[in-house]
């Protein structure tokens, strides 16, 4: 069954135009210009029900426009949008009782009064029944570690503090959705890894599906099996993460840091009839680049066992190299041209340029 259901949506803004000059200030008194600007531009997109899916874009992409409609803030323009079943904006009492948002630059917590308060206002706003709001209370306390922070109030929270009794106000009515716009934002790395041990604990335990949307692609790597890219209002790429870096990951770099000075072009002979890039950083250090179809132990085994070696390190290609050259082509199909190329618009050196060179 899906949890999410989106298909053609499509949302635009009328935008004011404001015109130069005194003249122009007092023409707008009048007569307002405006101009139409489309945030989200017909996308399609279901995710099952138990699913963790990134949802990622630059800053403008539309991803928080794209949230809001999920979850009713916004109302769409065209398309056909359904979250558990239901019309997000149509049917929003009954829609609300099952999802829960956090925003990491909105609170939805008091600010001036403890944070147990803030929860039973919350239990009342979702009509939990209060047996069922104490056992899901104990429980996130606990997972959370909140027994220090319930009769505090809010602004005497830390950030991560903070954060913590969000994802709680979040899960009190126990929604089988979560939208996360932003959650880690400002963290540092402890609670970060806290919060993704604990959204992982979420979806194991009560099958609860989750949208993810962030700059930080460590959350996407520690947290989603799916990736939803969008760039300028439209998906460019829809799929398992897995899969981008095996598309797209067009290869290895390995570093050798040698006892004793050696030469590119013995490095080069060595490796002869394989289909491989030198590259000499310094007298002792040397990078070969490798691609996927060719096994990096192929390669080990024709160096170590014939050189004096101190370190050699193995660098995959990064999500976050994949992502930022998809994003600075606009396009996944083009940036696996770029990405299996590591010298990018410059022909790759030949070792024999190399060796002129050291």
């Amino acid at each position: 069954m899906l949890a999410i259901d989106v298909r053609q949506l499509r949302k635009q803004f009328n935008v004011q135009k404001n015109r130069e000059g005194l003249k122009g200030a007092m023409l707008d008194l009048f007569k307002r210009e405006h101009t139409q600007v489309t945030a989200v531009k017909d996308i399609s997109f279901q995710i099952p029900q138990g699913e963790i899916c990134g949802y990622i874009g630059e800053n403008g992409a539309g991803k928080s426009t794209t949230i809001k409609m999920l979850t009713g803030i916004l109302v769409p323009t065209s398309g056909h949008i359904e979250v558990n079943g239901y019309v997000p904006f149509r049917d929003r009492e009954k829609f609300v009782q099952g999802i829960g948002v956090v925003f990491g630059q909105r609170s939805q917590l008091w600010w001036d009064i403890g944070v147990i308060e803030s929860f039973r206002l919350l239990r009342k706003v979702y009509r939990v029944s209060e047996d069922d709001f104490k056992r899901r209370l104990d429980e996130l306390v606990e997972t959370l570690t909140l027994g220090e922070l319930l009769n505090r109030p809010v602004r005497k929270l830390s950030l991560g503090q903070r954060m913590r009794c969000e994802l709680a106000a979040a899960l009190l009515h126990n929604p089988s959705i979560l939208f996360l716009d932003e959650p880690t934002i400002g963290l540092d790395v402890v609670v970060k890894t806290e919060i993704r041990e604990f959204l992982k604990r979420l979806n194991r335990e009560h099958g609860t599906t989750i949208l993810l949307t962030t700059h930080d692609l460590q959350d996407i790597e520690a947290l989603c099996s799916r990736v939803i890219m969008l760039d300028d209002g439209r998906i460019i790429y829809d799929g398992g993460l897995e899969e981008l870096k095996a598309r797209w990951g067009k290869g290895r770099e390995v570093q050798f840091q040698f006892n004793d000075p050696i030469a590119i072009e013995r490095l080069a002979f060595l490796t002869g009839g394989l289909d491989v890039r030198w590259s000499k950083e310094n007298e002792l250090t040397a990078k070969v680049w490798i691609p996927l179809e060719i096994n990096v132990s192929d390669v080990l085994s024709r160096v170590v066992g014939t050189t004096d070696i101190s370190d050699i390190k193995i660098f995959e290609t990064s999500t976050e190299e994949i992502v930022r050259e998809i994003y600075r082509t606009g396009s996944a199909e083009t940036a696996a041209d770029r990405i299996a190329d590591p010298v990018r618009d410059e022909e790759a050196p030949t070792a024999q340029a190399e060796a002129v060179r050291s």
